[in-house]
């Protein structure tokens, strides 16, 4: 899941088994093995993944404006718009790869990585080999590694919803409504943005779902000439596995899921986003008794609560007059949710805070406010946010009455007021939306489906701790991996031995542990 500065990505990206060296061709026969229904778009995966599979990818050097050099490649691999005519018009999806590192021996054959989102790209997962990250070393010998953007995202056929330059703009309204008139503004706003998604991107959005971007995954699964997959999802990425094991479940070989949305049909996506606020403010307490117990470094405020006051003293006098006449409440925002995203934002946010009540006024403006010139970037934030809006507004059917969200969310306001309202308008769109909303897919077991390893910390704000424990019950076999007492939104990334060895004999022997494991906390930052 993905908020609408950071992705979680973003909002920002998993046995026992016989061991499979290389990569096999996969045989028309293979690619009936699945539970898509049966229907139409089950009989469409095979037509598309058949094709793909006879025409592989062509892999040449990046485009240099795609910031992505020698020795990584760049492909493409043709999906269909709808799986249930895959004879009519079709999209070019995006990928790239770096080799693996070992010998011909060590290789085991692809890994695919989704960062999260929706609307993530992860086109930058092979940069991982390239900037030698110790993380991933022993992973890099043994599988290539392969990133995608999804459908409608950065290269692969992007979709919009507004002009960037206008959706970037700032300062913007205040998402704490003080009146009626507040909340009858953000809704006005929020069905203007949706209709703009019909305008700009309309025939794109029916087909803007989650099962479709797992089709698309077995897809590319099958141009990379694969009989099985390897996957590695992050946030939203563990939504998109979780579905893709269910209709793909003899496909996967491999798979870690780490920081997990809740598939539970009835979670998918009103009910998550309102989850999300409560565990938001659980992280943002977090890290508000960390700046309190290095007052000396900071000079914010010696307790949690001197901190909270600092902070409701800057939204004011930013609500009041923007600083640098672009930072508002909702900057300031966009801004701070960083913190309890992610503990690597720690002292860098905190640091920024600490400048500013010290005179350095640039230095929130910079860290907080757009950067208008940035044309390209503008472009994929909207790009980013229009994704996360089409697939979650597709992928279920969201309230359509306003008393139900103005009652949702005044309530969980009065508790856990950090995000609630901001990522409530975020979301309304949904209410108003010009395309088909659909029921989510049921998570489940299916025939082959081998054991999934899934890594969750306990404190994460992003994905609560509950959708771990949700997709481990769904997902037989599978083996549940809990930082306990840590809270950094995708625990895979961070330096922690307990999880890090985990996931390396994971991937690299499909072992897991006997029973479920419990790691301390990596560690907290220090100034």
């Amino acid at each position: 899941m993905r908020r609408r500065s950071t992705l979680l990505g973003p909002l920002g990206a998993l046995v026992a088994g016989t061991l499979m060296v290389g990569a096999t061709a996969i045989p028309a026969a293979s690619a009936t093995a699945h539970h898509d229904g049966g229907g139409a778009e089950a009989r469409g995966v095979l037509v598309a993944a058949d094709r793909a599979a006879a025409q592989g990818i062509d892999w040449a050097a990046c485009p240099a404006d795609w910031g992505l050099a020698a020795p990584i490649e760049c492909g493409w691999v043709t999906v269909p718009v709808d799986y249930a005519k895959p004879y009519g018009k079709k999209i070019r999806l995006a990928v790239d790869r770096h080799v693996s590192t070992g010998t011909a021996a060590e290789r085991q054959g692809a890994l695919i990585y989704n960062p999260g989102g929706p609307g993530g790209s992860g086109m930058r997962f092979p940069t991982r080999i390239t900037n030698k990250n110790p993380l991933w070393t022993k992973t890099a010998a043994a599988y290539d590694f392969v990133g995608f953007d999804p459908r409608g995202v950065g290269h692969s056929a992007p979709i919009s919803c507004a002009d960037p330059q206008e959706y970037v703009k700032a300062p913007k309204a205040d998402p704490v409504p003080d009146s009626e008139a507040d909340k009858r503004a953000q809704r006005k706003l929020a069905a203007e943005y949706a209709a703009g998604c019909a305008e700009r991107s309309g025939d794109m959005l029916p087909h803007m779902t989650t099962p479709n971007t797992a089709r698309d995954l077995d897809v590319i699964r099958a141009a990379l000439g694969e009989k099985k997959l390897n996957y590695l999802g992050v946030s939203y990425g563990t939504y998109l596995g979780a579905v893709y094991g269910t209709l793909f479940p003899s496909h996967v070989r491999r798979m870690v899921v780490d920081s997990v949305v809740d598939p539970d049909r009835d979670n998918i996506w009103y009910e998550a986003n309102l989850n999300q606020d409560i565990a938001f403010q659980g992280r943002w307490d977090d890290w508000k008794a960390w700046v309190a117990a290095n007052d000396a470094t900071y000079h914010i405020g010696d307790t949690p609560q001197k901190v909270e006051q600092a902070w409701l003293t800057l939204r004011a006098a930013a609500k009041k007059s923007p600083i640098g006449g672009l930072v508002g409440p909702a900057e300031l925002i966009g801004f701070f949710q960083s913190a309890p995203y992610y503990d690597s934002s720690w002292k860098p946010v905190a640091q920024t805070w600490s400048d500013y009540r010290a005179g350095d006024t640039q230095a929130l403006v910079d860290a907080a406010a757009p950067d208008l010139s940035d044309v390209a970037g503008n472009a994929a934030s909207e790009n980013g946010n229009a994704v996360y809006t089409a697939v979650e507004c597709a992928d279920a059917k969201w309230p359509t009455n306003w008393r139900t969200w103005d009652r949702d969310n005044t309530r969980l306001h009065r508790d856990y007021p950090f995000m609630t309202w901001a990522n409530a308008w975020m979301n309304l769109p949904c209410a108003t939306w010009h395309a088909p909303q659909q029921r989510p897919l049921e998570v489940t077991t299916g025939k082959g489906l081998p054991p999934v390893l899934i890594v969750q910390s306990t404190r994460d704000a992003a994905t609560p701790y509950e959708g771990a424990v949700s997709l481990h019950q769904r997902f037989k076999g599978s083996r549940l991996i809990t930082e306990k007492d840590a809270g950094s939104h995708g625990v895979t990334g961070l330096v922690n031995p307990c999880v890090n060895q985990r996931v390396d004999t994971y991937l690299l022997t499909g072992a897991t542990d006997s029973r479920d494991v419990t790691c301390a906390p990596h560690a907290t930052p220090v100034p």
